[in-house]
Formats: structure tokens, sequence, C-alpha cells
């Protein structure tokens, strides 16, 4: 191999060592922390009611300007096959991840989450939460 090759080779080599790092740590920003997904299923106290359910997804998707929320994704019950694991009784779901523990905690007590609780928590007669950490 001449002089220019290997040179070539191995600026080529140390550039792409250097883009894997990076992508690498844009990808978890904290080796330590570990992403954490907050699943909230809601049940309407009406739950025949379109507009009260439509209303609410309306309030949880004002959750997704909290900056310590990663991703939300807001939905409503699917038409899916019916089997015995599948719980049908809910009307609104959420699910948001957060890049480490204390951006959960954040959102907890952040000013548009207990506006949100406060706008439209006479919408829902139940929530449950299940929240995850990455395995």
């Amino acid at each position: 191999m001449s002089k220019s090759n290997r040179r070539k080779f191995l600026t080529t080599a140390a550039g792409l060592g250097v883009a894997a790092a990076a992508m690498s740590k844009s990808i978890s920003p904290n080796a330590k922390e570990k992403i954490l997904a907050h699943h909230a299923i809601f049940w309407l106290k009406n739950p025949g009611s379109t507009e009260d359910r439509d209303k609410l997804v309306e309030g949880v998707k004002t959750l997704g300007k909290i900056e310590t929320i990663k991703e939300i994704h807001v939905g409503i019950l699917a038409s899916t096959e019916k089997r015995d694991v599948v719980d049908t009784s809910w009307s609104v779901s959420e699910i948001m991840f957060f890049n480490t523990l204390a951006d959960q905690a954040t959102y907890q007590t952040h000013p548009i989450h207990l506006e949100f609780i406060k706008n439209y928590g006479h919408l829902w007669s139940k929530v449950v939460v299940y929240d995850a950490i990455d395995a």
C-alpha cells in the first residue's frame, strides 16, 4: 500500500470512528440513564361520548409542549381482534418517553401537566399509569 493510499485509509477510518461515536452519544446521551416510558390509560366518566373523548385527546396533546418529554403518542381504542388478553374498557391512552428519571419527575410537577389535570380531570373516572425503564 502506498503512503498516499495508507494516509487516505487512516483518515477515512478515523473519520468514520468519530462519526460512529457521535451517533452513539446522540442516541444515548448518558449511558448510565435508561429511557423511561410513562403510559397512562384513561377511562371516561361518559364512555360513550366522542365529544368527551376528543376533548381529552386535545388536552393530552397539550402535554407534548413539556420540554422534558422526548416523544409522546396519544391514542384511542383501536378496533382490533377481540381476545381475552385485550382490555377494551378504556377510552384514551398516552405514552411518553423521557431520557431520565429526573426528566419524568420534572414533568410531574410541570405547570402544563398541573393545568391539564385541572382543566381535563373532570372528564375521566379512572387513570392507570404504567412506568417502565429499559431492561
